[in-house]
């Protein structure tokens, strides 16, 4: 039977920042399985009931190795879990359940704890390995050590189940990281900023959900003047919730590019502000063009981080038949356009004036390029009194009262004209929108 157990385990860091937290590692592999425990300062993960969402066991490992190599922990398999603890302390590797028993056997005393404990009593009578304390007469070692031993040993070979206390998964996200060295530079943040997005990531795709919004905050070194604060956060926006470290890296990157640091900076934190579900990707066995290369949506963030929020804008429609205020512009990529037509189906035009053109009237017929021949219509579109402009004794009310109709210009084309029928503006024509 193929190695069912994962051991991780933290690994010191030579450079950057310090070992991560146990349970931050627990956290990030809920998303490979719910049975995930916290085992004498590192994580057990029994993956056997998850092996076949990912693929197989290989494609599972593979998933594993990767994020445990990014995370700083090392990783082991094996059919019990406190054989792949033992093993995750020595290196590591992946123990088949037929080889099981003669790894284990050449395992130093320290390899588990149960008997690590006891070295120097074992040491005495001649033990060094695993597998001396193994071919001792079990009713002494039990009378001398204690069933706990005893019971370790079965359980790391398989003869007698095991029983942990699973973690829970919090219900939101947020990570700490103390650097080793200290970041005078805002774009070296990266560094220890994607060791967290990682993390992120691992709890979002536990939780099904994608990420609208994150805030990297940092905390400047102890020895900074005063003048300088506590320190700083940069909140970044996605325009679709996302599980992908590289696409919160871009972003961020991009955004971190514009940030001076006031002083050093000595640890990050980072937490997830809006979640929203997220359904995953959704494979086709077709090529998709539009997958070949950076989607539009991931293009609009990165300039409007490079331009600032103002500099991309999306049309929102609004709960409002007159034309001018049927929509507004908003810095949210999160909003998305939609097409609007009137009421009564006549279709609105794609590129409305901002202030309507009067026309001339002759022989009481309205002319633009030429006399216009009336198409469709009409349909009357009035209201607005409630909508003012200006403060105080200024304000106006915004109040219309149109007749819209489709003409059409012998050289001009398609258009959208209105004739105003509020009391004292003599039925005049104006022209509001053009037809492509």
């Amino acid at each position: 039977m193929s190695a069912h157990w994962v051991a991780l385990l933290p690994l010191p860091q030579p450079t950057g920042s310090w070992p991560i937290d146990p349970m931050a590692l627990g956290i990030w592999a809920l998303q490979f399985t719910p049975r995930v425990a916290l085992q004498e300062g590192a994580v057990l993960a029994e993956v056997s009931a998850s092996a076949r969402l990912f693929g197989g066991l290989e494609r599972l490992c593979q998933c594993m190795q990767h994020g445990a190599a990014e995370l700083g922990a090392c990783v082991a398999w094996a059919p019990t879990g406190l054989a792949a603890l033992a093993l995750v302390r020595h290196g590591g590797g992946r123990v088949p359940e037929e080889a099981l028993a003669s790894r284990l056997d050449a395992l130093p005393l320290q390899a588990m704890t149960a008997v690590g404990q006891h070295q120097a009593t074992l040491a005495r009578v001649g033990c060094r390995t695993l597998g001396q304390v193994r071919r001792l007469p079990r009713g002494g070692l039990v009378r001398r050590f204690g069933a706990p031993l005893l019971a370790a040993l079965d359980q790391a070979y398989g003869l007698r189940p095991e029983a942990y206390d699973w973690i829970t998964l919090p219900p939101t996200f947020q990570a700490r990281l103390e650097l080793m060295a200290r970041v005078e530079h805002a774009p070296a943040l990266l560094f220890g900023a994607r060791r967290l997005l990682v993390q992120m990531a691992g709890w979002l795709a536990a939780r099904h959900c994608g990420v609208r919004a994150f805030t990297l905050h940092w905390h400047h070194d102890a020895m900074r003047a005063r003048s300088a604060g506590d320190g700083g956060a940069l909140t970044v926006h996605t325009s679709q919730p996302t599980q992908s470290v590289e696409h919160c890296m871009r972003l961020l990157a991009e955004h971190l590019a514009q940030v001076v640091l006031a002083a050093p900076v000595g640890e990050l934190e980072l937490s997830a502000d809006t979640v929203e579900p997220w359904a995953g990707t959704n494979h086709t066995l077709l090529p998709d063009p539009q997958r070949q290369g950076e989607g539009i949506h991931a293009a609009l963030e990165r300039i409007q981080a490079r331009l600032g929020p103002q500099a991309v804008c999306l049309p929102v429609l609004c709960a409002d038949h007159r034309p001018e205020w049927m929509q507004h512009w908003h810095s949210d990529l999160a909003h998305r356009p939609r097409q609007a037509t009137a009421g009564s189906g006549m279709p609105l035009p794609p590129w409305l004036l901002e202030v309507p053109l009067r026309l001339e009237e002759r022989q009481h017929r309205p002319h633009y390029q030429g006399p216009l021949q009336l198409l469709l219509g009409p349909d009357r579109v009035e209201g607005g009194w409630w909508h003012r402009s200006g403060q105080g004794s200024d304000a106006q009310a915004l109040n219309v009262q149109r007749d819209y109709w489709l003409a059409r210009s012998p050289h001009a084309g398609l258009l959208w004209v209105f004739q105003q029928r509020l009391a004292g503006d003599q039925a005049a024509w104006f022209l509001h929108g053009y037809f492509g």
